[in-house]
């Protein structure tokens, strides 16, 4: 919904639309426009001692709250490269992707036209560097398996989605 919530006239050729939040026409270039929800990608990053790297978000939505790291997609780019630009813009860190977790949906905020986002997670370890918070990320943390923040200090419902996948990933098998 909110990708073309409110739009009016036809970015093309300035015609008239014809909107339902779901998809715009233009009757006078032919145009359609589509609310596809915006691809982006995290990674739970590991360490030897099993912990985990969450970032603590520097600006809104959800400041302060913590989160992995991650983030938006550039067109055309493959998920997992956007995955290793993301950690390495927000960390320093250069990281090897290891597995996928899952695909989740979600918002990117609480506004009512907050964007809806496809959320991509996998796991990752480091390959070099340091962790050092930077972009929009104010602090980062290592935090041991029991002792991750709960859900109500989490930026987004997804990574409360992502934590329970990786910890039925990492339990003991029968």
């Amino acid at each position: 919904m909110a990708i073309l919530h409110g739009w009016r006239t036809c970015p093309r050729c300035a015609g008239p639309l014809d909107n339902d939040d779901a998809r715009a026409t233009c009757a006078a270039c032919g145009s359609t426009y589509y609310a596809n929800s915006a691809p982006c990608v995290s990674a739970l990053v590991e360490d030897d001692a099993g912990r985990l790297l969450l970032a603590r978000r520097a600006v809104q939505p959800f400041h302060g709250m913590w989160d992995a790291i991650g983030g938006f997609l550039d067109e055309r780019e493959h998920p997992l490269d956007g995955l290793r630009r993301e950690v390495l813009e927000e960390t320093g860190l250069t990281v090897e992707p290891q597995g996928f977790l899952g695909a989740w949906m979600d918002d990117y905020g609480d506004a009512p036209d907050a964007a809806a986002t496809l959320n991509l997670y996998w796991t990752a370890r480091v390959t070099t560097g340091d962790p050092l918070p930077a972009d929009d990320v104010a602090e980062l943390r290592w935090f041991a398996a029991d002792a991750l923040p709960g859900a109500d200090e989490l930026a987004f419902t997804t990574l409360a989605d992502a934590l329970a996948a990786w910890r039925v990933r990492r339990a003991p098998g029968p």
